[in-house]
């Protein structure tokens, strides 16, 4: 299967094409300010995808001790009573359906979905949207300072059991690169797809008002489950994702307290002050 993200050199020529798209359009046309809007969200969005495929592509560093670490913390798990990831691989390879189905999941929904609830905030919610993006970026750049030790994912360690389905029936996404660059295969932990799947289930839920957007849920569930069964992830990768996207969420909340208390004191007359000579009757 052909990778389907883009390498950093196309996301950043779409980045600027879409910065001088919407400086054209702002000048030609000054009233379309939504059109200009979407393009430069756009080229933002592209340009700080490009950063990521860049910086994904520099932080291997050294790959010596990336198997050695995946078989720790294989062991770790299951010395902390966690289920053997290569059970759950077992239980769905007699299956070639369902291990279809999980490999395009793991390789079209991750992006996929991410893009579509970005478009439905920015055009319906915008006042919520630049908090999911800002969330999107603090999450993915902890994600990639960590990803600069390398880590295998399951799919490498054979002896353990596991199995890299999407290779065996043609579908990785890391066997097909573009502009002659590959996809990061040593930057398993953390996991940005289950990092990604519970940011996209918290906005929905949060922004939303249907009694139908309790079925984002599913979004999370099934990601979790293909990344284990397609042997892409351990369980400690997806855990490590969802602190760190707790810790962006608590990052700005309390940059919004400050934010407010500052705004606050501003506002406030020191008590002391004395009064101007003009006031006093």
């Amino acid at each position: 299967m052909q990778n389907l993200t883009l390498s950093w050199q196309s996301s950043g020529g779409s980045a600027v094409a879409l910065f001088g798209a919407s400086y054209a359009v702002h000048k030609l046309l000054p009233a379309r300010r939504t059109v200009v809007a979407v393009l430069r969200e756009a080229g933002t969005l592209l340009a700080l995808f490009a950063l990521w495929q860049l910086v994904g592509q520099l932080s291997v560093m050294s790959t010596d001790h990336a198997l050695d670490r995946a078989e720790w913390i294989h062991r770790t798990e299951l010395n902390l009573g966690l289920p053997d990831e290569a059970s759950w691989q077992r239980a769905v390879t007699p299956y070639p359906v369902l291990v279809r189905l999980a490999n395009y999941y793991y390789a079209s929904m991750h992006f996929g979905v991410m893009l579509v609830v970005l478009l439905w905030l920015f055009l319906r919610h915008r006042a919520r949207y630049a908090w999911v993006r800002t969330t999107v970026v603090l999450v993915t750049a902890a994600c990639l300072l960590i990803q600069f030790i390398p880590v295998a994912p399951p799919r490498m360690l054979a002896d353990r059991g596991f199995v890299d389905l999407a290779a065996q029936y043609g579908q990785s996404v890391y066997s097909g690169g573009i502009g002659g660059m590959h996809a990061d295969e040593l930057s398993a932990m953390p996991s940005v797809h289950v990092a990604w799947c519970v940011l996209v289930a918290v906005a929905v839920i949060a922004v939303a008002r249907s009694p139908w957007r309790w079925l984002i849920l599913l979004h999370p569930v099934i990601t979790v489950a293909v990344v284990v069964v397609t042997a892409n992830h351990f369980w400690a990768d997806g855990l490590v994702a969802v602190w760190l996207l707790m810790l962006a969420y608590a990052v700005q909340y309390g940059a919004a307290r400050l934010r407010r208390a500052r705004a606050g004191g501003a506002g406030q007359e020191t008590p002391d002050r004395p009064r101007p000579l003009s006031s006093v009757r």
